[in-house]
């Protein structure tokens, strides 16, 4: 009689591998094709995660239906390995991802974003200028601000005001609303002369497009307000995964166990 969970993780290393192909030719596509930072920051997790989907479907696949007792004891130590990993993060991006919300502003339809809402260590992320910049040239060359312009830029200051804004679009490409600059256009404020600000985002605000706002603290709590919300979905889908990982744990552990009874019969 066929064993049935060598069987099943075979047939689920096999679909793995079918799947990190493609993952892996993305990875090695974007590479080539990668311009700004942006873009050659996400083709390395890509390539690394179609390269470790390859090595364990393979291990997995082989482990199971050639009766590899030893590769099939790897690649279940990497699922727990996994397992553990993803349990871990899921508990801190739950954790980091507490703290933190827009601010409702009075006869506005956007929400203002503070730095000092967010957790301690997501504001540490940020605050690295070598960090900050990469993300910065990331949001510039996605056209972030110059899609938002385009959008609005037939509005009046109360058209603007009703907007519903991104987070991004709010902490990125207008100026605090504290400051009470004079609206031009959706992304052309006007200061005030000879006016002192407590809030360093006022000074920072420039009308240049490729700065606006970009280097304030409303901008970088704009990006967390978008990894909070991000974060959140991300551990919801991570708990269903978990759930994968241990039943495709448990199969294989059955798995090994035959192959290693397999192996005392054949003495």
């Amino acid at each position: 009689m066929v064993r049935l969970s060598n069987n099943l993780i075979g047939i689920l290393n096999f679909l793995t591998l079918l799947l990190s192909i493609p993952i892996l030719v993305t990875g090695v596509w974007l590479s080539k094709q990668a311009n700004t930072d942006c873009e050659r920051w996400l083709e390395r997790p890509v390539i690394a995660l179609g390269v470790f989907l390859l090595l364990v479907s393979l291990a997995g696949l082989i482990g199971a239906c050639c009766r590899v007792t030893w590769l099939l004891w790897l690649y279940l130590l990497v699922m727990f390995v996994l397992i553990v990993l993803v349990f871990a993060f899921t508990i801190f991006a739950f954790v980091v991802t507490n703290k933190g919300a827009g601010q409702v502003v009075s006869g506005r339809g956007y929400k203002e974003y503070k730095l000092g809402d967010y957790s301690n260590w997501l504001q540490k992320r940020v605050n690295n200028t070598k960090t900050w910049n990469k993300i910065k040239s990331c949001l510039q060359s996605g056209k972030l601000c110059s899609d938002f312009k385009s959008r609005f830029l037939n509005d009046t200051l109360q058209q603007f005001y009703s907007e519903k804004l991104t987070a991004l679009q709010s902490g990125c490409c207008k100026p605090s609303d504290a400051c009470n600059f004079t609206y031009q256009s959706p992304t052309e404020w006007n200061k005030p002369q000879n006016a002192t600000y407590t809030d360093p985002d006022c000074d920072a605000w420039n009308n240049d497009p490729s700065v606006l706002c970009f280097n304030c603290n409303s901008c970088k709590a704009g990006l967390l307000q978008n990894i909070k919300t991000d974060w959140k979905t991300v551990a919801v889908v991570n708990i269903i995964f978990l759930i994968i990982l241990i039943i495709v744990y448990s199969i294989g552990c059955c798995a090994f166990r035959n192959n290693r009874r397999d192996n005392w019969k054949s003495y």
